[in-house]
């Protein structure tokens, strides 16, 4: 059977939501109503960096031996300001490190609100389209695509403003569902 392991953060890992209403627990459903045989792994730890992804990643790997890794990590690294080219190797030696176990790779990208200046803005976003290139990787550019830029996003988003609500994890599957439907068996 098919595995979908997910490596992500606070936006993969329910933070703040029920148990079960997160994206990656919508997809494990979608999944069996649309009766495709395939397990979601969600390996998704709140704050965790794209340095503590690829710490765990080898381990992940050998464990569940999947055969799509979704890699949603990037957003802390951001909001911690750390150096975009250690993002961009983190993610780029997740990505291969998966892919030479066989699996295929979707990296879910992020971008940063425009306070973090244009210039940060736009090469933080960059980095996954130049991983993605670089690893012919398949890519969702931005996760909260018709989450963050709703036409009113304020109830889409928990008090922080950083965390998405339960009403709007369903939109973000029904995003990232058509990149994830591709690369399954």
């Amino acid at each position: 059977m098919p595995v979908v392991l997910v490596v992500g953060d606070s936006l993969s890992a329910e933070y703040g939501l029920k148990r079960g209403s997160g994206w990656v627990a919508l997809m494990q459903q979608r999944l069996a109503s649309e009766k495709i045989a395939a397990k979601v792994v969600n390996a998704s730890i709140s704050g965790d960096t794209t340095s503590g992804g690829r710490a765990r990643l080898p381990a992940l790997l050998a464990q569940h031996q999947p055969t799509l890794v979704v890699i949603e990590l990037g957003g802390n690294d951001a909001l911690r300001g750390l150096p975009l080219a250690m993002t961009q190797d983190n993610l780029k030696s997740m990505t291969q490190a998966a892919q030479s176990s066989g699996a295929k790779v979707l990296l879910l990208g992020m971008q940063m609100p425009p306070n973090y200046g244009q210039d940060y803005s736009r090469q933080f976003a960059a980095t996954y389209v130049d991983v993605a290139k670089a690893t012919r990787a398949a890519l969702v550019p931005f996760m909260l695509q018709g989450v963050a830029d709703a036409t009113d996003p304020t109830g889409l988003f928990q008090a922080d403003r950083i965390h998405p609500t339960e009403a709007a994890h369903p939109i973000i599957l029904d995003h990232v569902w058509p990149a994830v439907r591709k690369l399954l068996p």
